[in-house]
């Protein structure tokens, strides 16, 4: 109780600590367009730290807080005049902000060629220009072949070039970027028809791809570990070398070296590594494997109906600092109700309920399976078990009637050992931009990428995330499945020092601005471990 007093009634605590914010980006009484990218730090005299920060982006109105004393976001604002503070609440009961005026006018990109929807034979012709009211202008412009696969970078604020592409249908996203920080996107939707000489028609420059790593008709072990180099006659150089899987694009690396790891499923696989100079010619070697199963002298083993388990914990998290309690009530109230017969779709669903008086608090429930304090009967007394561990797969259903009164729905895999802690965080930001956020450990913050999050309201999601720890101890966040649709993310991140052993779950649901009350339902919810 005694910290939701005093997040509650923060004059009583009047100290001598003194905070202060740097923001860095955007400057003061700048001009730019939405989203404004928005990047801060804070600093307070209290020996406890900073808890958290927050963006007011009017008065009176917070629109984003983050735990920590960093910031980094980028925050859909709408065209006109806007007095944003960035502020920090430090653990001792003091704040500070920083205000700044940003005003928000038009621009974006205009794309002549291809046309969205329509069918195109390789190398694709992409032209486009961009326009900023940033008074330095458009940086840089790019283009996504598919999510986190930037494919062309070219500085400026027209883009004219050919890339190959294999047949298939690609959700490709323009990208401008101007040097007040402010970024635009354009999709385009297209279809590549096969053409028999694709490749030998674009250029006469002599390319080729060397590739060390996988060898030809190997049998290789999932994350896979491509090397290859390209060269090529062009007098300006190879642009990139990329990856192809069973005539997918799944990495593109720009220059002539590529040293990478791809997640691949057990099965064959035809691969090809191929490069792309800046005279338009290209060159590919293909590399048929094999995959074997990580899960064949181990397979798995997996606790089931997770959401009948009793040995669930709970607690707020009040905002703006997040102060952990375990009873704040009527600042942030949350519930927790097993063996629901309705919604579900066993028969026994978990009903987890937040609500309060509080904006933007949150509620987390969490089950510690594995070692320190096991609710499963595996205490791990030797760290064997746990230190052994490297692959995860959150699989669950979830049941909310409106799920557009969340702000965000949160699914954790945390893993302790060695002194490291390795903490998955995945996050649906439903009212945030319906898009999902990764946690950052290392700098403590919530990271947005480009897959977007959609689940339905009044109706069962079906929910699978896949992780790995590699074999060189770092976090590897694979793939995401949302309702039969699986987006592969391939995204590594570094672990954080820990004194805690063990391996949990995790499953958060946050207040809006108003804190409205609303329920997530949970059912089949299976976790599995090798």
């Amino acid at each position: 109780m005694k910290n939701c007093v005093f997040a509650l009634i923060p004059f009583v605590l009047v100290c001598s600590a003194l905070g202060a914010v740097s923001v860095t980006s955007p400057s003061d009484m700048s001009v730019l367009q939405s989203p404004v990218h928005i990047v801060a730090t804070a600093s307070s005299s209290c020996t406890k730290g900073v808890t958290s920060m927050g963006i007011y982006t009017s008065p009176g109105v917070l629109s984003y807080v983050v735990k920590g004393s960093k910031l980094d976001t980028n925050l859909e604002l709408g065209v006109g005049t806007h007095q944003v503070e960035v502020k920090e609440w430090d653990e001792c009961g003091s704040s500070s902000g920083s205000p700044l005026t940003v005003t928000v006018t038009g621009g974006g990109i205009q794309a002549r060629s291809p046309l969205g929807g329509s069918t195109v034979s390789s190398p694709v012709h992409f032209v486009a220009s961009a326009s900023t009211s940033c008074p330095k202008g458009v940086a840089a412009m790019g283009i996504y072949t598919s999510p986190f696969k930037r494919a062309y970078l070219t500085p400026g604020s027209t883009l004219d070039t050919k890339l190959a592409m294999d047949p298939g249908t690609y959700h490709t996203v323009i990208q401008s970027w101007d040097t007040c920080g402010g970024s635009s996107t354009k999709p385009v939707t297209i279809t590549v028809e096969a053409s028999a000489n694709a490749d030998t028609s674009t250029s006469s420059t002599q390319s080729a791809v060397n590739v060390a790593l996988p060898a030809p008709g190997s049998t290789a072990s999932s994350p896979v570990h491509f090397v290859a180099n390209a060269n090529s006659s062009c007098s300006k150089g190879v642009a990139a070398i990329g990856i192809y899987v069973n005539n997918g694009l799944v990495a593109t690396i720009p220059g002539a070296k590529l040293d990478t790891s791809i997640s691949l499923g057990t099965g064959n696989y035809g691969t090809v590594v191929q490069s792309w100079d800046n005279c338009g010619g290209t060159a590919k070697t293909a590399i048929p494997l094999t995959v074997k199963s990580t899960e064949a002298s181990n397979p798995g083993k997996t606790f089931y109906n997770l959401q009948n388990d009793k040995n669930w914990s709970s607690f707020g998290e009040l905002a703006p600092n997040y102060d952990i309690c375990s009873d704040c009530s009527p600042a942030v109230t949350w519930g927790t109700k097993h063996g629901v017969s309705s919604p579900s779709l066993s028969g026994s669903s978990m009903q987890a309920t937040v609500g309060g008086q509080t904006p933007y608090s949150d509620a987390l429930w969490f089950n510690q399976l594995i070692g320190d304090f096991s609710s499963q009967g595996l205490p791990d007394a030797s760290k064997t078990l746990v230190a052994g561990l490297h692959h995860f797969i959150y699989d669950v259903y979830f049941f909310t009637s409106n799920v557009e009164i969340a702000q965000s729905i949160e699914f954790d895999i945390n893993q302790f050992t060695g002194g490291r802690g390795y903490i998955f965080g995945t996050e649906c930001r439903i009212v945030a931009g319906h898009v999902w956020a990764v946690w950052d450990n290392p700098n403590n913050r919530w990271v947005n990428t480009p897959i977007a999050c959609h689940p339905k309201s009044n109706d069962w999601n079906h929910l699978v995330l896949e992780v790995d720890r590699t074999s060189d101890n770092k976090l590897l966040y694979k793939t995401i499945t949302l309702n039969g649709n699986t987006q592969t993310l391939n995204l590594y991140n570094n672990s954080t020092p820990s004194s805690w052993h063990g391996v949990t779950v995790n499953f958060q649901i946050d207040g809006n601005y108003k804190q409205q009350q609303y329920s997530v339902y949970l059912d089949k919810f299976n976790f599995t471990y090798y």
